[in-house]
């Protein structure tokens, strides 16, 4: 007889043919300009159950160009596993054609010239079309949102979230959980979750004094559709205090909390729960590895490190579904739900192709009218760039260059450092310069540019530090983002090497001087956790470097040597 596991092996293996064979298919249809909306959005529906998952939109409300990452390196145990393979690998992985929308949708190569073929990518007003042809199909599917949405564009800072809030609402989500968010500070984020028509997910959110969870936020909601009983729960990002300021929301405690989080997989299972979701921002290594070891989920729907895949990843019995970020992609997952179990699934990853969806006229209403009163300011003219500027990777990206140039010549430095974000659209050579996209690489509610000095030794801990956080083996001690991005500074990094001996041959670029571990540098950055911290906002910065450049150049540099991929 045929066991529960082999079957789900035998969903996921005519999930991957369809979105293999579909990937290739839209691409080539789209270069003949003959895609359109319902190839685009096709499926046969399955099963009884329907989810639908966005996450890490980061507050991209309009069409945009982004660039997937051409480095995303793993270690340890993920060492040349999904996500950890990109560019030409990964299509061959998934059968995807070269210069098939499927190559521009979820790989880096030739990302200029097939997006000038197909041009934008997102826009909430065709992700809202989306959903509402789902949902056509399947009236009763629950719509997920993974977090990382109130944060991340010049109209989100100015109006503390709420223009996120007023078109999320318009898409009538049934669940979201956290990360950015509580960057507005725990006020705000009380006073939006409270008037929510939603639920505001995060088992493993507590209250920092008592270490009991916190009210504010259910570990897990109920849900009856196509006559199945449904536990979502949810997963907020667990190193907040650590990759964000503590001191923005010094009630709350997070972590991963796996012991929880087993505890209520068995408490919602008690309560008749048929099919169980996480909904998480834990990251997708660290989602494989929560799913080794607590048993029952059915299916993790991840967030936080914006991987984009054409198939879920089989963990035991769980599988896991990537959704990529920045209103890009939008995954469907039908489930045959049968006798309390999960017996199979189909799914899809919906790439949002800007110019074959059409918008929805009320969310694009919604959209037009919360922007309104920033038109002006938005729409301004700073320079224009003559390179691609990206961010998306673990080093520098182009966007990254410009962003340390612009610290070391404004705030008169020797060293840059920016932070390792993977969030910010994409612009192609030639483009202009806008506010709005100037702000999509820099919003943030702590973007003081600081000045300090630090020696070489203290320059070294701080990269050996970071570093640890992304190429630990262990995936719970990968507790931030990509490496922090520098200027001015070159070094070498073995991935291999255990924490403390990754990081050596600091040079000074523009002299070719080895860093001296006893002399103080003069060092520019932004984004720093500690309370209090002084200078002029990054944008501000950003904004009169490119003014003063006309034109910004940023071909990308070799200034960091990677050993051990």
């Amino acid at each position: 007889m045929i066991s529960r596991r082999d079957f789900l092996q035998t969903s996921m293996a005519a999930s991957a043919l369809l979105g293999a064979s579909g990937f290739g298919k839209w691409g080539r249809l789209a270069a003949q300009q003959a895609l359109t909306q319902d190839q685009l959005t096709q499926f046969d529906t399955f099963g009884n159950v329907s989810l639908i998952h966005v996450t890490d939109i980061h507050a991209q409300l309009k069409p945009i160009y982004f660039r997937e990452p051409s480095v995303n390196l793993g270690v340890g145990p993920n060492k040349g596993e999904v996500p950890h393979i990109t560019g030409a690998d990964f299509r061959r992985m998934y059968g995807i054609d070269d210069g098939s929308y499927a190559h521009y949708a979820l790989s880096s190569g030739d990302f200029t010239a097939l997006a000038r073929e197909y041009g934008r990518v997102g826009g909430l007003d065709r992700v809202a079309t989306v959903i509402n042809q789902i949902r056509a199909d399947r009236p009763d599917a629950l719509l997920l949102d993974g977090g990382d949405t109130w944060h991340g564009s010049y109209t989100c800072h100015q109006t503390q979230g709420q223009d996120m809030v007023t078109v999320m609402n318009a898409l009538k989500p049934d669940a979201m959980t956290f990360h950015w968010e509580f960057t507005l500070g725990s006020d705000r984020v009380r006073e939006i979750v409270e008037g929510l028509p939603f639920a505001a997910l995060g088992q493993n959110i507590f209250d920092a004094e008592w270490d009991e969870p916190a009210e504010l936020f259910p570990p897990y909601q109920f849900f009856e559709r196509g006559g199945v009983k449904i536990a979502v729960i949810g997963q907020a990002f667990p190193y907040m205090p650590i990759a964000n300021p503590g001191w923005m929301f010094p009630e709350y405690s997070f972590g991963i909390r796996d012991e929880h989080m087993q505890q209520m997989v068995d408490e919602v299972r008690s309560q008749g729960a048929e099919l169980v979701v996480c909904l998480s921002h834990n990251g997708f290594d660290v989602d494989k590895k929560m799913a080794s070891i607590v048993t029952g989920i059915d299916v993790i729907l991840s967030g936080h490190t914006h991987d984009a895949l054409p198939e879920p990843v089989l963990v035991g019995e769980t599988i896991i579904v990537a959704s990529g970020s920045n209103g890009k992609f939008v995954s469907r997952v039908d489930l045959d739900v049968r006798d309390g179990r999960m017996m199979g699934f189909r799914h899809k990853l919906i790439p949002i192709l800007s110019d074959v969806i059409e918008p929805d006229k009320e969310v694009a209403a919604v959209i037009d009218e919360v922007r309104a009163p920033y038109a002006d300011a938005l729409a301004e003219v700073i320079g224009k760039t003559d390179s691609l500027l990206y961010r998306r990777g673990n080093f520098n990206g182009t966007w990254d260059d410009v962003i340390c140039d612009a610290l070391l010549s404004q705030r008169d430095a020797e060293i840059a450092l920016s932070p390792g974000v993977r969030w910010g659209p994409s612009l192609l050579p030639g483009q202009d310069i806008t506010r709005d996209d100037l702000w999509g690489v820099t919003s943030m509610s702590y973007g003081e540019a600081y000045r300090t000095e630090m020696t070489g030794e203290y320059l070294k801990v701080v990269l050996e530090d970071v570093a640890d956080n992304l190429f630990n083996p262990d995936p719970y001690y990968q507790q931030g983002g990509d490496m922090v991005r520098t200027g001015g500074l070159g070094y070498r990094i073995d991935i291999t090497k255990p924490q403390g001996e990754r990081i050596s041959n600091l040079t000074l670029l523009p002299s070719g001087e080895a860093i001296d571990p006893a002399r103080s540098y003069s060092v520019a950055g932004w984004a720093s956790v500690n309370e209090g911290t002084e200078g002029p906002q990054i944008w501000d910065v950003v904004e009169a470097h490119i003014r003063d450049k006309g034109t910004v150049s940023a071909p990308g540099h070799d200034s960091v040597e990677v050993v051990g991929l």
